[in-house]
Formats: structure tokens, sequence, C-alpha cells
């Protein structure tokens, strides 16, 4: 058999693959959205969750998973885009370096229904806190670090050298050379990163039933100081994300129509990752294109 009989079979084998993939991952989306699209509607949307009673919604756990997200990523942007710049950048081959790396891949190795013990230990118990946002948060960041880290390690470690090395002979200093030449360049694998662990907080429950707890407060969204405890940016308060709503409500059993809020949650769950994915995808493309010169 020759060489390019073995490309052509290895190239079909690889396409077959693919569609696979992309034929799965429709099946699954269409048959979520298939089963939970009769039950989305604006009160569905927008309402609260009724305990015992048909015919509540979801408009809390939205907000709380949006906020839950947006904590979080205050969090571990910036701790794993720094890990990644000194691991690339700054770090010297020893044991300092080498006992970062063994931390890294050992946060990466835990599974999340460790890292929540861990924090109903920590952020819950010796804390004092008890069932918070903010615990919940800090418990996810502890997940997204090891991934943050390594994607914008690789991401910074992929920059070419030349460029690097212009930078430097233009008379850059090492640090205008890492925000104005490396970052920029290495944005869209950043953004990459962002991505994954974004999609982490969304679809994270098991570190969440522990630290954020199975319910949220009687929330009044007129109300917009974030030291009342009715507040939806207080951060001292329980809150039960979307994830952890859909666990909550197969499990328990409570509603009279569980299999329909259950359905309805989840799919509103997929769309708003769908579309966090498309948005933050289209937003890191343009700020790229905007850094290199591509676009005006």
């Amino acid at each position: 058999m020759s060489a390019k009989t073995h490309d052509r079979i290895a190239t079909v084998i690889l396409y077959i693959i693919a569609v696979f993939i992309i034929i799965l991952l429709i099946s699954i989306v269409g048959y979520i959205l298939y089963k939970g699209y009769r039950v989305i509607n604006w009160h569905f949307l927008t309402a609260p969750s009724e305990t015992f009673k048909a015919g509540g919604g979801i408009g809390p756990q939205i907000f709380n998973s949006l906020f839950m997200l947006i904590l979080t990523m205050l969090f571990t942007v910036p701790l794993g885009l720094g890990c990644g710049i000194y691991l690339t950048e700054y770090a010297r081959p020893g044991r300092i370096t080498e006992a970062i790396k063994l931390c890294i891949e050992t946060l990466a190795s835990l599974p999340s229904i460790v890292v929540g013990l861990f924090g109903l230990l920590v952020f819950v118990g010796m804390t004092g806190w008890g069932y918070t946002l903010i615990g919940g948060a800090l418990s996810v960041t502890i997940l997204n670090l090891p991934v943050m880290t390594r994607v914008c390690e690789d991401a910074i470690r992929n920059v070419p050298d030349e460029l690097k090395e212009a930078s430097y002979a233009l008379g850059a200093t090492k640090w205008q050379t890492i925000t104005k030449v490396i970052l920029p360049v290495a944005l869209s694998g950043i953004i990459t990163g962002i991505i994954l662990t974004s999609g982490r907080v969304f679809g994270e429950a098991a570190a969440l039933i522990y630290t954020a707890g199975l319910s949220s407060p009687n929330l009044d969204f007129k109300v917009w100081n974030f030291l009342n405890p009715r507040s939806p940016i207080h951060l001292m308060r329980p809150a039960e994300t979307l994830a952890v709503h859909i666990w909550k409500v197969n499990s328990e059993h409570l509603l009279p129509d569980t299999r329909a809020v259950a359905d309805g949650s989840a799919a509103v769950l997929v769309i708003v990752i769908l579309i966090f994915n498309f948005t933050a995808r289209w937003l890191g493309s343009f700020i790229q294109a905007r850094f290199s010169g591509r676009k005006s």
C-alpha cells in the first residue's frame, strides 16, 4: 500500500471522527432544546422558583449563574494569566518552578467534589461565612486556575522568539515587551482559556452545592446596595446557580412540574453557554484584530 493510500485512509478516518463528534454534539444540544423549549417563556425566565408549587421560574438562578461567572473570572483571569507569565518569562529552572508545576498538576487532577468539601471546610466553616456567593466563586476559582494557567502558559510560549527579540532590539523593557507584544499575539489562546473556564462556571454543581448553597434569599432587584442582604449583588448571601437548581429539582422531586422545570432549565443553560461562547470568540477575534493592526 502506497504512502498516498495511507494518507487518504487516515484523512477519511479523521473526517469520520470529526463528523461523528459534530453529529453527537448537535444531537445532544438538539434533544435538550427540543425537550425544554415549550417551557421557556418570559415568566419562566424572570420569576422566582416556587416551593411545592407549579408555575415557578428560574430568574434568580440565571442571575446567580452570571454573577458567579463574573466573580470567578475576577479571580481566575489575573491569577492564571500572572502565573502563566511568570512560568514562561520569569521563572528559572529549579525547585520553586518544579514545585509550582507540581501544584498546578495536582490541582488539575482534583475532582470538583473534593474542592467543594475543601470549600465547605474553609470558606463555609473556618471563616464563618456560611453558604455564600464569594465562597462559591473562590471554590470554582481553585478548579479553574490550573486550566487557565496552562492555556496562558502555552499561548505565551508559542509567541515567536523573533517578535520578542525585535522588541528588545528597539529598546523596549521586559514588561513593555510582555504587555505590548507578547500578550496581544497570545490573546486568542488566552481568550480560549477564558471560554473554557467560564463554561466550567456555568456547568459546575458539585463544588457549589457545598459552598454557595441550595437556595437563594428573596431578592429585591430594585436594591443594589451590596451591603443589603436582599440585594442581588450582596456577596455574603446563598446563591443557587442554574446547574445546582437542575440537580436539586431532579433529586428532590418536590415540584409538581419537576420534569418541565428541569427540561426548561437545561435548555436555558445550554442557550446561555452557546451565546456566551460565540460572543466571547467574536470579541476575542475583534480585540486581536485591533491589537494586531488588521482592523483600524
